[in-house]
């Protein structure tokens, strides 16, 4: 699995013209599930998510996490985290989970998400043609993947 996660003071996903979710205060999250990835992946990324210290103490350092500042998160499903753009002009998403795969993943990710958070996880909607619209605060953006752990996931 990997993440794309941004800091943002706003985000929402419009879905046919019509806004589906909207976070203040928190972290923007694209998620991309892996054809090999299973239920350890995503127990790694949610447990770091939770726990990065992104989020500003009272000396304007990165010290706090999400659930410290009660900020929100808003999950978006992104296959194209797993394009392949070594050959050619044209991305390949060869790698990336069919949804018969990512789907249960990606539910898995969310009810894990939910349980370590103050307040429930925001979403789109897997499969969905979204407009993802966010205002990144820092800018801060991190890339977490869980094929970097130390353990043996897959």
């Amino acid at each position: 699995m990997r993440t794309i996660i941004q800091r943002v003071t706003q985000a929402q996903v419009t879905i046919n013209t019509k806004l589906h979710s909207k976070i203040d205060e928190g972290l923007l999250v694209l998620l991309g599930i892996h054809q090999n990835d299973n239920e350890k992946d995503a127990d790694y990324l949610v447990n770091k998510l939770v726990k990065l210290r992104v989020f500003s103490d009272e000396n304007g350092k990165m010290n706090l996490d999400i659930n410290q500042i009660n900020g929100s998160i808003l999950l978006i499903s992104q296959f194209t985290l797993f394009a392949d753009t070594k050959k050619g002009n044209r991305p390949s998403f060869i790698e990336a989970a069919k949804p018969e795969t990512a789907i249960p993943l990606y539910n898995y990710f969310i009810n894990k998400l939910n349980t370590q958070l103050n307040q429930p996880c925001k979403t789109g909607v897997f499969g969905a043609d979204m407009q993802v619209q966010l205002i990144n605060d820092g800018p801060v953006t991190l890339l977490l993947d869980s094929e970097n752990t130390t353990q043996n996931l897959h």
